[in-house]
């Protein structure tokens, strides 16, 4: 039948936010999407429109899955210091798996596209927003409950969290040794133990 679309809209997406993830946006050639997704140029075009507007979609995609993924602990309604210290271990463990040589596609699109594309750049705010949202999160149910001192500043540490796990995730990306992600990681956790109450 004429017309009728021989593929999967979401995985597209999700091949597409795989390859630019391993490649980054200028390391990938349209040419390299269309083997990728496995249709044609057109479709591709037809679908997206663009290589930047596939990009953005991809960006949206990823941080929807795998974003929500490493920050699941620390955006649950009930976080506390234990939701920190699981999401820097855990993003410790993925730089010997997945995220080896790959880090955060949003970290990654910070330092490659943020400068140059509208779009991406609203992405990357959004995305240090999100962040920081959720160190806050588990910082302050964590002051509420009275797990964390009332002379901890919540929003400096929020924002030192916040920079940190984009040192975890930009060293992941360059494969530095995870014994030394391990490492910062287990230092940039004690910063709470000054605040922690008894």
């Amino acid at each position: 039948m004429s017309g009728v679309k021989k593929y999967d809209r979401d995985e597209l997406v999700h091949l597409a936010m795989d390859l630019f993830h391993r490649q980054g946006f200028n390391g990938t050639s349209t040419a390299e999407l269309v083997a990728e997704l496995g249709v044609n140029r057109k479709s591709m075009y037809a679908e997206f429109g663009s290589k930047q507007r596939l990009f953005e979609v991809a960006l949206d995609h990823y941080n929807a899955t795998s974003l929500s993924a490493v920050l699941a602990a620390v955006e649950a309604p009930g976080a506390g210091l234990d939701a920190i210290r699981t999401t820097f271990e855990g993003f410790a463990r993925a730089s010997e798996d997945w995220a080896r040589g790959r880090g955060c596609l949003l970290c990654n699109t910070a330092v490659e596209r943020v400068t140059l594309v509208d779009a991406s750049g609203k992405r990357v705010d959004a995305y240090f927003e999100r962040l920081g949202a959720a160190f806050g999160n588990a910082l302050a149910n964590a002051r509420r409950v009275g797990e964390l001192s009332d002379t901890a500043d919540v929003d400096d540490l929020a924002a030192f969290f916040t920079m940190a796990l984009i040192g975890v995730a930009a060293s992941a990306k360059g494969q530095a040794d995870p014994d030394q992600i391990h490492a910062s990681c287990r230092v940039t956790i004690s910063a709470l133990d000054p605040y922690r109450q008894s």
